[in-house]
């Protein structure tokens, strides 16, 4: 293991002074799929093949389907109607028809035992993401699940390091009353709070069931005091299209972002779901501040965020109306049909960029107005790879604090400095790699640091 370590350290070494290129794109997409598997909207292969049409037309790296019926988890699993391997069906009737042996599936939880038989199930690119773990943030009613992914990077062979990416998906209490949805979210916030010191390159994504910005659920995701754990909606803070507070509910005025219903009358296709038309918006991307500010290496395409199907003019009206304010062309009309008979929400989705990381040198692209750079001539560390204590030399004496962070993200070692040589010790750290980061003049400095024993 410590030969392995050590061949580690010097491809580390050998790489450091490349620089990042390239590009690749994540496309993210949520759908709330109304009991998807219970028969009520037809049989599963008729549903399959909606899904197929609309995959195969919005073509997502990563698929978070809420509210699926329960799938059993294995033969003795009594809570879920869906039958053992339905995912897996899914997969190969819908998703890999659509696109051959790209689709695959994290692993399923129902601690809830939810008597509704919801299920969340998040389904992702085999080719671009890998599975890490899936850990339970919350079961109140339903399983609020934060999964972990990493990206394959193209350069994961020689510089042993890649960007991680957690989604949460969410399908929150309905209802006009907001209390057992704002409990579940205040779990879920609660949870991320203890498992990292910020929020990482992070997803939570969903049907939120709001109806107004001013929900307390919603207000404690978007608009909390603590900016570690801020949560950014694209229509609003990042693509600046809506303002807050907002009042959504049968509000013409945010057409666009509306996605819930897709359907005008209650028994067409069916009486599964919810009448109205498009007057409410339920469905949430929400992403984290790192990605929002393009911390590490994931960021937010600008004006990426869609309401899949959605014109901006189905207000009151169906997904695919032709015969009320004009034909609906934002997507072909096979597609309307499909995500009118699949669901009565409609799906949306964001687009991520992907930067490689060629160097294993930590967050690499700016975050606010501040300038993040992986070398600065006017700082240096020694000696690294480290034992534990190291020195920071830098070109001013001012007092500052270093940050230090393990590769997920969690703050474990800060030390504040005075001079412009200043000794630190990080004995009590693991053999492991780790992000230094501290401010020089006007640019936030991150190096990477690895520890040997």
């Amino acid at each position: 293991m410590k030969q392995l370590f050590l061949i580690f350290i010097a491809l580390y070494i050998g790489f450091s002074n490349l620089c990042l290129s390239q590009n690749d794109t994540l496309s993210v997409m949520t759908y709330n799929v109304l009991h998807y598997g219970d028969g009520c909207q037809g049989s599963n292969s008729y549903l399959h093949s909606k899904l197929k049409t609309i995959v195969q037309y919005t073509n997502p790296d990563i698929l978070g389907l809420v509210k699926m019926q329960a799938i059993k988890i294995n033969s003795t699993d009594w809570n879920g109607i869906s039958p053992v391997g339905f995912a897996d069906s899914v997969i190969v009737n819908a998703l890999n028809a659509a696109y051959p042996n790209k689709y695959t599936y994290c692993t399923l939880t129902n601690l809830s035992n939810d008597v509704d038989g919801d299920m969340d199930v998040l389904f992702y690119n085999q080719n671009k993401l890998g599975f890490v773990s899936v850990i339970n943030l919350c079961k109140i009613q339903e399983d609020f699940n934060l999964y972990k992914l990493y990206y394959k990077d193209p350069n994961l062979i020689t510089t042993n390091d890649t960007t991680f990416l957690y989604v949460v998906l969410n399908h929150t209490i309905s209802g006009t009353t907001t209390s057992g949805r704002d409990q579940q979210d205040s779990t879920v916030v609660k949870s991320l709070q203890s498992s990292f010191y910020h929020l990482p390159n992070l997803i939570t994504m969903g049907d939120f069931n709001t109806h107004t910005s001013a929900e307390p659920g919603y207000e404690l995701l978007t608009t909390t005091s603590d900016t570690s754990f801020l949560f950014y909606d694209p229509p609003f803070k990042l693509d600046h299209h809506l303002n807050y507070p907002l009042n959504w509910n049968s509000n013409s005025s945010c057409s666009a972002y509306l996605n819930t219903t897709t359907r005008q009358s209650s028994s067409v296709p069916n009486s599964c779901g919810t009448n109205g038309g498009d007057k409410d918006w339920f469905i949430h991307i929400l992403l984290s501040k790192w990605i929002a500010n393009n911390f590490d290496y994931i960021h937010y395409i600008p004006n990426s965020y869609t309401t899949i199907g959605n014109d901006g003019k189905r207000f009151s009206i169906s997904v695919n109306d032709s015969t009320t304010n004009g034909k609906n062309i934002s997507a072909p009309p096979n597609v309307l049909n499909a995500i009118f008979d699949l669901s009565d929400k409609y799906p949306i989705m964001v687009k991520l960029g992907v930067t490689f990381n060629t160097t294993g040198t930590g967050p690499a692209n700016p975050i606010t107005s501040i300038n993040i750079i992986n070398s600065n001539k006017n700082l240096t560390i020694y000696p690294n790879p480290t034992k534990g204590v190291f020195i920071i030399e830098r070109n001013i004496a001012i007092k500052q604090t270093v940050h230090i962070y393990d590769l997920t993200g969690k703050l474990v070692l800060s030390q504040t400095i005075n001079d412009k040589t200043n000794i630190v010790d990080a004995t009590n750290l693991q053999e492991g790699v780790y992000n230094v980061s501290i401010f020089e003049d006007t640019s936030l400095v991150n190096k990477r640091l690895v520890i040997i024993k």
